[in-house]
């Protein structure tokens, strides 16, 4: 839940910049600002109940109904974001926000990565050269499990923006998932490049390094993963690191404690 509020966040901010174009009376609108402003900083209720009142007042107004929306999903009311940016495509079924929206929404959300896969085929015959339009699709296509559409998918994001991170680390974990390591190696670490604090393509460089028996250097880098932004999951991968890389004094030891244990009972036995 927490990571998704987290995206839904990012979209916010797209949003509140880049709306498209309002009816001339909506500019004019205070209410307008004020609650755009208001879901921007996390006052999702009462941006809620202004979009509300807004909507009833300009029922043909896309972005009313896609602001709504957001602020319906950030108090954690999908099915009624749904319906919401559902009007916002009938007022306006070009409307690529609310079709990214709602793509995003059925994919992470919902689960439905069919559905989330239509919505951003559409959204990239309206926007053919945007980047962000592949990779939102390849995302779609991997969690449907067509990992090569996907990697198809954001060769295309890449061509587009070719220092794109965030493409570049998902292309990275999708080849890890192929076992393409080198290749998955040479993706996570031209993420890096760009952007050396990318959590994603840390982790992903660490499970490389696990694969190529680099325990220490996957450990090097969990550790600093954790030292960042604590997370269970860092953690649990760091320690089963370890396990693997001092197996053989664990062996050694349990095998010394087994002996010791049975050189004990034999001396008792002996001794009567």
């Amino acid at each position: 839940m927490r990571a998704w509020l987290a995206i839904l966040a990012v979209l916010v901010g797209i949003g509140v910049s880049n709306a498209a174009d309002p009816d001339a009376r909506l500019r004019r609108e205070p209410r307008w600002e004020s609650a755009r402003t208001d879901l921007a900083e996390g006052r999702a209720a009462q941006a809620r109940a202004a979009f509300e009142e807004l909507a009833r007042e300009y029922p043909n107004e896309a972005d009313v109904h896609l602001f709504l929306a957001m602020s319906l999903l950030r108090l954690r009311d999908p099915q009624a974001a749904i319906v919401a940016v559902r009007k916002a495509l009938a007022s306006n079924p070009d409307h690529v926000d609310a079709r990214t929206f709602l793509g995003w929404v059925e994919l992470e959300v919902r689960g439905d990565a069919a559905s989330a896969i239509r919505e951003y085929r559409r959204v990239i015959e309206l926007r053919p050269e945007s980047a962000e339009a592949h990779a939102n699709l390849a995302a779609a296509q991997k969690r449907h499990g067509d990992l090569q559409q996907a990697v198809a998918s954001l060769n295309r994001a890449l061509e587009l923006k070719p220092n794109f991170g965030t493409a570049l680390s998902n292309r990275g974990w999708i080849f890890a998932e192929q076992e393409r390591w080198a290749e998955a190696r040479t993706d996570f670490e031209q993420a890096l490049k760009i952007d050396p604090r990318d959590q994603g393509a840390l982790q992903g460089l660490a499970r490389v390094l696990e694969n190529e028996r680099d325990y220490a250097g996957a450990q090097r880098i969990l550790a600093d993963l954790n030292s960042r932004s604590p997370n269970f999951v860092y953690w649990l991968q760091w320690g089963r690191i370890g396990l693997i890389r001092y197996w053989w004094i664990l062996l050694s030891a349990a095998i010394v404690l087994a002996l010791a244990g049975r050189f004990k009972k034999a001396r008792t036995e002996a001794h009567g």
